[in-house]
């Protein structure tokens, strides 16, 4: 992998989080993640993934002036993406990636759905401690904001637009580099060796 893709990536990750650019929970991260289990080196496919979260979160909190014990099991979600990319394997099909990244999407939504409900930190009355209020929790949430399922939507949406772009650009990249490597093989197999001179005839 081309050393200044996984920056580049996370580059997009952080802007994608930028207030008001994309509708709630449509992000970059989701399929970003998933793709840095797949594509990034062991040595940055934990730490720059979460330290990028991390000094987002940051901003964002002072940004909007809250902070939510919640927001720590969406490090457990990202941490779970990035732990299921890695049981995927670079060279597999731009389509099973692609599937992947879509059920890293669901997995997430299902973990900070229900701590959102399992913890309720703000005391939301339809998040009832039973199996009515999990569900309530994954599909229409609380009163007067937009229903959890539209957010479904856009993690889902949002998880495979960018695990298809991410890993489709990962893909060209590596094809390039491979390319680039046969290149100066290929040209000294054509170029012709030179043929010793024949060895004059003695006169007669």
């Amino acid at each position: 992998m081309n050393k200044s893709l996984p920056w580049i990536f996370m580059a997009v990750a952080a802007l994608s989080r930028w207030p008001g650019l994309f509708p709630p929970n449509f992000s970059a991260f989701y399929g970003l993640a998933f793709c840095a289990g797949v594509f990034f080196p062991a040595r940055l496919k934990w730490w720059l993934p979460l330290g990028t979260l991390l000094v987002t979160d940051v901003a964002l909190d002072l940004h909007y002036h809250s902070f939510s014990l919640t927001q720590l099991f969406n490090y457990v979600g990202y941490a779970g993406l990035i732990w299921f990319g890695g049981r995927f394997k670079p060279r597999w099909p731009l389509v099973r990636l692609l599937a992947g990244g879509l059920l890293g999407a669901i997995a997430f939504y299902l973990i900070t759905n229900t701590a959102a409900w399992l913890f309720n930190p703000f005391h939301n009355p339809e998040y009832t401690r039973t199996l009515a209020g999990w569900i309530t929790a994954l599909t229409s949430g609380t009163h007067g904001y937009p229903t959890t399922i539209e957010f479904f939507r856009n993690t889902l949406t949002s998880g495979g637009l960018f695990t298809g772009l991410s890993a489709g650009a990962a893909k060209l990249t590596a094809a390039a580099e491979s390319a680039k490597e046969k290149e100066p093989a290929a040209q000294e197999e054509e170029e012709p060796k030179d043929e010793p001179a024949p060895e004059p005839s003695d006169a007669g």
